[in-house]
């Protein structure tokens, strides 16, 4: 047996073990379950996503907090328009002012018949390529900033064309377009098997401690490197074994 394949084995049964429903009650993917409708789901994701770096209870407090500003009703909230009650919404580099512009555009992207799905679908099928699909979507927000933002809302919303891992987008996209115990699977134009693995420190240094990841930075082409290697474990979910280095690393304390 080789090494890959004993390597498998193992992070297999780590799948098995922490893609259930438990998964949930500590993970921001717990904002996209707590909508039955499509669109709030996917508005909730697109926010929760953007604001998930940091103590992971620090923006999980401030996610609460900024659904109950929108009465836990994102869709309506968005398209309302009215987004005067948004402060002590600052979090680490973003001001209220980063996340006003951000509800603003979306309010324009709702408002003219379109959501974020539509928006995705189409630069995926222009770009067919998941990372011009994301410059594209990012694009699409840049060109209508028109409030006084700070760099804030770019961290929010970070650009492609920079090269870093887009760890939140990528988590974003593993929750619409899978369906799991964990996933909820509500976007499908894209496979599965095109997702990019969540690149942050903690993933890159277990897949690096397990052999799955050699380059030394995290960005872009660490990200496509460790992908890669997880196609060879699973070609038509490699992202699945986001779990897998998740429970890897909570079981051997790394």
């Amino acid at each position: 047996m080789d090494a890959l394949t004993e390597i498998k084995i193992q992070l297999d049964e780590y799948i098995e073990k922490y893609e259930t429903k438990d998964f949930i009650k500590d993970d921001p993917v717990q904002f996209v379950h707590k909508f039955n409708n499509k669109e709030d789901s996917e508005i909730a994701g697109f926010i929760a996503s953007s604001f998930a770096y940091g103590k992971r209870e620090v923006f999980i407090s401030k996610l609460n907090y900024i659904f109950d500003l929108m009465q836990n009703s994102p869709l309506n909230y968005v398209k309302s328009g009215d987004f005067d009650n948004i402060q002590g919404c600052d979090y680490r580099f973003s001001k209220d002012i980063d996340f006003i512009q951000m509800l603003k555009i979306l309010h324009l992207l709702y408002t003219e018949n379109e959501t974020l799905e539509t928006l995705f679908e189409y630069n995926y099928k222009e770009g067919k390529n998941i990372w011009r699909m994301f410059q594209g979507v990012v694009d699409y927000f840049y060109s209508r900033v028109n409030l006084p933002v700070t760099q804030g809302f770019y961290h929010l919303l970070p650009n492609p064309a920079k090269k870093s891992a887009l760890k939140r987008m990528n988590m974003m996209m593993r929750w619409f377009v899978r369906k799991s115990a964990v996933d909820i699977g509500i976007w499908h134009f894209i496979p599965k098997s095109e997702l990019l693995i969540p690149l942050d420190t903690h993933v890159a240094k277990i897949s690096r401690k397990l052999g799955l990841l050699n380059r030394k930075d995290n960005g872009y082409e660490s990200v496509m490197e460790l992908t890669n290697v997880l196609k060879q474990l699973d070609f038509n979910d490699p992202i699945k074994y986001d779990f897998a280095l998740f429970g890897y690393g909570v079981n051997n304390k790394i």
